[in-house]
């Protein structure tokens, strides 16, 4: 079962995903909170498995409570809740460390299935919105110089597995796509996020766009 906390200052969103969410069969919301204090102290108190954080709440908003959420032990993974997807905090949420973004008018029949990936560790990002976003960023240019500073030291097949996360492939995917196997893919995830100073794969993702290693 995965065990999901819902942040929403909206009342009827939160009941909305509750029941989508619990009609899935693998997946809870146990727990529903309305402003970023108490979504932090729910994933306190719940240990979920995952967190849908609406961004922007009165009194402590979304990007704080990511914040917040990420120096917790053994943090769960955070999917932003936005209703457009040119929003700037996304962009900052993303940066904060959030796994993924997801726009509240998500059809019912792909919301069960975007939670259980971001679960599951892998990214719930669209490149052609990621794109538009890094573009839209007012500080791009100086993101893209210091990017590409930042991934200087990566291999030929690093960088081929980076501008793969900045698709939003999963280990799977990207091992079929570059002809290795699941581990080393992994392994070379990992030492790449170390490398370049990505607290998840996410990060990693939006550095490739901010790079430009991604078309």
């Amino acid at each position: 079962m995965i065990r999901v906390v819902v942040v929403d200052d909206e009342p009827m969103v939160c009941a909305h995903l509750r029941v989508i969410l619990d009609a899935a069969g693998d997946i809870a919301v146990v727990a529903a909170a309305h402003d970023g204090a108490e979504g932090v102290e729910a994933v306190v108190r719940h240990r979920p498995d995952l967190v849908l954080m609406d961004l922007r709440m009165p009194g402590v908003d979304g990007l704080t409570a990511i914040e917040r959420i990420a120096t917790l032990p053994a943090p769960p993974p955070v999917v932003a809740l936005t209703t457009f997807d040119a929003d700037s905090y996304v962009l900052r949420a993303l940066r904060s460390g959030a796994a993924g973004f997801l726009l509240k008018t998500t059809p019912p029949e792909d919301l069960a299935e975007l939670v259980r990936v971001a679960a599951a560790g892998h990214t719930v990002l669209s490149p052609a919105a990621t794109a538009r976003l890094v573009t839209a960023s007012t500080d791009g240019r100086r993101r893209g110089e210091d990017a590409r500073a930042r991934l200087r030291e990566l291999t030929d097949r690093e960088l081929e597995v980076m501008s793969c996360l900045g698709r939003g492939l999963s280990n799977a995917e990207i091992a079929t796509e570059l002809c290795l196997s699941e581990a080393t893919v992994k392994s070379y995830v990992s030492r790449m996020l170390v490398k370049v100073g990505c607290r998840n794969r996410t990060q990693a993702g939006l550095l490739a766009h901010e790079a430009g290693l991604v078309g």
